[in-house]
């Protein structure tokens, strides 16, 4: 009888900057999700009980006001990894303590426009203006979400918020639409991942989500006046897997 040949093993051979690489941005992630997690500890609660939140409009409305001074610690974080790939998670938390209140200030306009817009959809929509007022009051809501959003990256950089800061998040996300609506894409199908496998989506998405909507976020913003604002270096500028 003939002795069987048996084949190689096949090894994943990485040299140690791979690694490194890997490992930081293994990192990144955990870190991003865990003060995700902790910071709006409270709304993943009320969502876990509440079978059917949108029966509770302001009650939730009230905790999604926490949303934005995670998302400003989290983009803070992320830009201090682009300094440290192994900035210590203390670093994000000790950014959420320091930008909750200008956070708060440029979030919570957005959150009231978009409850405004959601109230009159609710109300329009037997109306017999609805059919052509529901299509405005989406657009109004897709566009304060996007600029809540780009304000959280604009204050993580700097945390001076005044009115020019939301009309300057509002005007990128209107003239670089096609990232605002990958962001809310990419944030919509991660909310529902998340739902669908909680701890797993947790322990996993929102970090990688962030990570490419913190990116093109800083490029709708740099794209105004990059000079002005030196904190939006060159590598920066670029969203990420697109040159607009």
């Amino acid at each position: 009888m003939s002795t069987p040949v048996t084949g190689r093993r096949l090894r994943l051979n990485l040299d140690h900057g791979s690694w490194e690489l890997l490992w930081s941005h293994v990192h990144r992630v955990l870190v991003v999700n865990l003060g995700l997690a902790a910071t709006n500890a409270p709304l993943l609660l009320a969502l876990g009980v509440v079978h059917r939140p949108w029966q509770y409009p302001a009650f939730f409305g009230l905790l999604s006001l926490g949303l934005g001074p995670s998302l400003a610690a989290a983009f803070h974080y992320l830009r201090r990894t682009t300094e440290d790939d192994r900035a210590p998670a203390a670093d994000l938390f000790r950014g959420y303590r320091r930008l909750f209140a200008p956070a708060l200030l440029g979030w919570a306009p957005c959150v009231l426009l978009v409850a405004v817009a959601a109230t009159d959809v609710a109300v329009l929509r037997k109306a017999a203006s609805g059919p052509a007022l529901i299509p405005l009051l989406a657009v109004v809501t897709l566009v304060a979400t996007s600029s809540g959003i780009v304000t959280m990256a604009a204050v993580a950089d700097d945390p001076r918020i005044s009115p020019r800061t939301l009309l300057t998040a509002s005007y990128a996300s209107v003239r670089r639409w096609w990232l605002g609506l990958l962001n809310l894409g990419l944030l919509g199908i991660t909310l529902v991942l998340v739902n669908q496998a909680p701890l797993l989506g947790l322990a996993v998405l929102p970090g990688c989500t962030l990570f490419v909507v913190w990116r093109n976020s800083r490029a709708m913003l740099g794209s105004l006046a990059p000079a002005a604002n030196p904190a939006f270096s060159d590598t920066h500028r670029d969203p990420v897997g697109a040159k607009a």
